[in-house]
């Protein structure tokens, strides 16, 4: 057999620690940033199912990440370096809860609930017993990642779980107080410093006699002195107090070493510099631009795309689109149930190429679709993608040379280059922010000058005056300086309608002709325009319907979502009379995914019984345009 560790890296002797305590030990490991975590927990799982006499089966194990780039991360991992550990399921927070309200209630519909509102109720259900009637059972041991960002419900859903299974589960709890950057999700400020460290105080007063504390330390990621220079405050952000006004003294202090620290660092000047528009094209590795938050995001992807450099918005944490081989291989086969042989072979036909290796997309996805018989069920998958329940490490990703994201959104990765936006002092975030959080903007600024493997570098922070929130809606919009005025507003990713197939609704076309048409010539980054159908709106509350053009040909409709979020954008107040633009441009493609609908809709277009197809994913600013005659009316206005 081959040896799957062979071209990964020895461990250390603080990594075999962690790796051979024994499975039923309450372990919590503090690693540092780059300090080769993931590696750790790949070995750390084989090892749980390795040992002959003691060994676990994997459905015995179930590990718990953050994020879904931290899942799919580990997914990868595991695929390439694990003997044993393969068949382990590695979910969402999120998505372990929606799991286990639909193993506890299957006809219920969860997903019309908000997400805070399922992991309450995941958490009722956890104390009913809803975890050991399920088909996985009892867990003997429980892995969870990134733990310093359990807040708020999340923290209660899993101390919650911990406590049922106390007297016969072991635990791998893996985290990092100076990455803890999800604090701004407790709404209550005062509460929000004891917040970060209490999930480590609430293990450590559990498990008193028992929890052995682990840590990594070393760091793997940063290969020269530049990408190290803001490691050493890691230990001060780690013991930052829980009170209140102590925290936020500290994190202002460490906040000014670190900006100090940056301001070292070479700058590029403007994004929209000759120069810095040429480093980024021709930068042969991956680089980053993160920024404090989506509106310098948003404006810096702006500048980029009209300056001609390709590259990739970060989406949120949350969206999960489903990629677009899926519904390729959905429209290819008429059976109901898939072989794994017939299954690759649809997949490597397809015109869409899947990103990852094709044996273990077939045991992700069979894990949540599977037949009997080592079959994959064909109808399941389509209610996984109608349901929302789709593999967390399966969801669309689309590699990109050039990230431009939010810290936030940019958690858990790593770059060759980093380029931070250079941050505002904490003088000035005052005089643009309500409140704000020392040590929070502390921890940010951290987790980024901490994601460069190689280089880091810095960036003007570019102008957002007058990109703002709508709280109505929660979109960004672009506004002047008088409160009428309304010239664009920023995509989500449920702007594209999904009841009927392209083609069908809006504008006819041969719906498997676009289909084909989306896959071969339609590409992240590609420039979007919107055009109304018409003028008049179908409901009180929502904008006419627009069509999304992409090179002048019509590939989409916009939702009833979008509608209504135009229309509350652009109606300033009862009586004000709104212009429809004549056309919205600059939104750009994030993905092509794969949407479930009608089914009658889909087979009366040619696209197969499973009512899935492909639809393009929004991203970016779209501007709103208008004639001549509007434009004069807005200025008289």
């Amino acid at each position: 057999m081959t040896d799957a560790y062979l071209d990964s890296p020895p461990l250390t002797a603080e990594q075999q620690t962690v790796v051979d305590q024994p499975w039923d030990s309450r372990l919590l490991v503090t690693a540092a940033a780059g300090s080769g975590k993931t590696h750790t927990l790949v070995r750390r799982l084989d090892a749980l199912m390795g040992d002959e006499q003691e060994a676990l089966e994997a459905r015995e194990i179930l590990v718990l990440s953050f994020s879904r780039a931290a899942v799919r991360e580990l997914r990868e991992r595991i695929a390439l370096h694990a003997h044993e550990a393969r068949r382990v399921r590695v979910q969402t927070f999120d998505s372990w809860a929606y799991a286990v309200l639909r193993g506890e209630q299957p006809d219920r519909d969860w997903s019309t609930l908000r997400f805070d509102e399922r992991i309450a109720e995941a958490t009722e259900a956890i104390m009913r017993g809803a975890v050991e009637e399920s088909e996985q059972g009892a867990p003997a041991h429980v892995v969870i990642d990134e733990v310093q960002d359990l807040v708020g419900g999340r923290r209660d859903m899993v101390e919650t779980l911990l406590d049922r299974f106390q007297d016969n589960c072991g635990f791998t709890v893996v985290g990092d107080g100076a990455q803890a950057i999800y604090g701004f999700q407790v709404s209550d400020d005062d509460a929000r410093a004891a917040e970060i460290n209490y999930f480590f105080d609430w293990l450590r007063a559990s498990y008193p006699d028992d929890l052995v504390e682990l840590h990594l330390t070393a760091n793997f990621r940063a290969r020269t002195p530049e990408a190290r220079v803001a490691l050493p405050l890691g230990n001060a952000l780690q013991r930052l107090p829980s009170e209140t006004s102590a925290a936020a003294a500290a994190g202002e202090d460490i906040h000014r070493s670190l900006s100090d620290l940056l301001r070292d660092c070479p700058s590029f000047g403007a994004v929209d510099d000759a120069f810095t528009l040429g480093s980024l094209r021709d930068f042969r590795g991956t680089c980053a631009i993160l920024c404090r938050d989506n509106r310098q995001a948003l404006v810096l992807s702006e500048t980029l795309f009209a300056h001609g450099v390709r590259h990739r918005l970060q989406r949120d944490l949350r969206d999960r689109p489903v990629p677009a081989w899926v519904a390729e291989v959905l429209r290819s086969t008429g059976s109901t149930t898939l072989t794994e042989d017939r299954f690759r072979d649809l997949l490597g036909a397809g015109p869409v190429t899947p990103v990852g290796d094709h044996a273990r997309i077939w045991r992700s996805l069979r894990g949540v679709a599977r037949a009997p018989r080592g079959l994959l069920d064909v109808a399941a998958v389509r209610r996984v993608v109608s349901q929302g329940r789709f593999p967390d490490d399966l969801a669309a990703v689309e590699p990109a040379d050039l990230v431009v994201s939010t810290i936030h959104r940019a958690k858990g990765l790593e770059f060759d280059r980093v380029i931070v936006v250079e941050p505002a002092s904490m003088a000035e975030l005052r005089k643009q922010h309500t409140h704000i959080d020392p040590a929070a903007e502390a921890r940010a600024l951290y987790v980024a000058m901490t994601r460069p493997r190689d280089d880091l570098f810095r960036v003007d922070a570019p102008d957002t005056a007058l990109v703002r929130r709508d709280r109505r809606t929660g979109r960004h919009y672009v506004g002047g300086w008088k409160s009428y005025q309304r010239y664009g507003i920023s995509a989500t990713g449920t702007d594209i309608s999904r009841e009927h197939p392209p083609g069908t609704e809006g504008f006819e076309q041969d719906a498997g002709a676009l289909q084909d048409y989306l896959a071969s010539s339609v590409a992240p980054g590609d420039a979007l325009t919107l055009r109304p159908q018409h003028t008049m709106s179908q409901a009180s509350d929502e904008s006419p319907p627009y069509t999304v053009f992409h090179r002048y040909r019509p590939i989409a409709v916009v939702s009833e979502r979008f509608r209504q979020d135009l229309y509350s954008s652009l109606k300033i107040s009862r009586t004000w009379d709104i212009s429809w633009p004549t056309s919205i441009e600059g939104f750009r493609v994030d993905c092509l995914e794969s949407v479930a609908g009608s089914t009658a809709s889909g087979a009366r277009a040619g696209l197969g019984e499973h009512g899935v197809w492909m639809v393009p994913r929004l991203s970016g600013l779209g501007r709103h345009r208008w004639t001549e005659t509007h434009e004069h009316e807005e200025s008289d206005r």
